[in-house]
């Protein structure tokens, strides 16, 4: 006869007596090729639910072809227009530097190098909206539309130096007083402002400081236009910079390359702790914190529930809110009242995917 509390490599110990349980509402993994009924509340041993593992190649059995690669990174128009916008950019930067590196123009090299590191930024937006259309699988449960926040992240952190670096040049240009030595970048300035406009257009959709984001290619596509407009903005106080001081104003550089600084900065900090806070997994930011203590309230007031302990709530992405609790439920408690119950009250404030572990008391 074997050992009755032997030990399952699945289960933990057999015969331990465990009441634990963990219950989860969590959509639906299989491929759009496969009908499956949309799963409700799903009882496991385990605390954690695993999906069944995504083939990554499910259409041919083997790596992609080049059509499926093109398909993915220019399958929708944004992405189109902003591989279009950094083909033009990286255009540019290569022939400001070799112009910058024939001349020996110092501020065109810099300039060029400048709208290098712009450049990988917008890459990895794009490559995040590519990423993101990737669904999840047995390693990236939740998938990857996080990367489009990461890269929303990048380029509002990118801009923020931007701002700190510009208000530098500002006072330096102050203190030494060397505007002149500048004019001849009037022409990359207005070179860079068309085809930053040209993105501004592209993306104009965007163009506001605030905005209520549904989804996370919304800050990803927020933060591409805060950052061409934001180069915009950079080259068009270059060109009023350089125009102020034909007619003799004197320190327009510091004036304008200040008031830049100073936009750009209140153009990106929305973004930035927007972006911020998702990654830090705060609370979701649409529900009050006097609506998750009434909650709490109702479970453990509930004839069954004893106690309500570990309830941890966050946005995994703009408009997908996620938490977990664990319920302490009475000796002879029925859980699965318990877990409609639960599930409902939370499934009201917005939470889409909830996972609950019952104890008995």
């Amino acid at each position: 006869m074997g050992d009755p509390n032997a030990w399952n490599p699945n289960y933990g110990v057999v015969g331990s007596g465990d009441r634990r349980l963990a219950y989860s509402r969590q959509l639906s993994l299989s491929s759009a090729s496969v009908s499956s009924p949309r799963p409700g509340l799903d009882r496991s041993d385990s605390s954690i639910y695993m999906p069944v593992p995504y083939s990554p190649f499910p259409l041919h059995g083997g790596a992609p072809t080049s059509t499926d690669f093109r398909f993915r990174w220019l399958a929708t128009r944004p992405m189109r227009r902003l591989a279009l916008l950094l083909a033009l950019n990286v255009a540019y930067s290569a022939v400001e530097f070799v112009v910058g590196l024939l001349s020996g123009r110092v501020g065109l090299v810099s300039d060029a190098f400048h709208l290098t590191f712009g450049c990988g930024l917008l890459s990895f937006s794009l490559f995040a909206m590519a990423a993101s259309r990737t669904k999840p699988d047995s390693v990236y449960t939740y998938g990857y539309k996080r990367l489009e926040v990461l890269a929303a992240f990048t380029n509002a952190l990118f801009l923020l130096f931007l701002s700190f670096s510009l208000a530098v040049e500002a006072l330096h240009s102050f203190m030494q007083d060397e505007s002149e030595h500048k004019h001849y970048l009037i022409v990359s300035a207005v070179t860079n402002l068309l085809v930053n406009l040209l993105g501004v257009w592209f993306f104009r959709s965007y163009a506001r400081v605030n905005i209520v984001y549904r989804k996370a290619e919304d800050m990803n596509h927020h933060s591409i236009c805060l950052h061409v407009l934001a180069d915009s903005v950079r080259s068009a106080g270059l060109i009023l910079a350089s125009w102020f001081l034909s007619l003799g104003v004197e320190n327009a550089e510091v004036l304008c390359l200040g008031i830049v600084s100073v936009a750009v900065f209140m153009l990106v900090l929305p973004l930035f702790k927007a972006t911020g806070n998702i990654l830090l997994q705060i609370a979701p930011g649409n529900v009050a914190p006097s609506a998750f203590i009434k909650c709490s309230r109702q479970i453990t007031a509930h004839e069954d529930v004893s106690e309500l302990s570990q309830g941890r709530f966050w946005e995994l992405v703009p408009g997908h809110a996620v938490g977990c609790l664990s319920v302490w439920v009475k000796g002879g408690g029925d859980d699965q009242s318990v877990l409609k119950y639960v599930h409902g009250l939370y499934e009201d404030l917005g939470i889409q995917d909830l996972t609950i572990q019952t104890e008995e008391s």
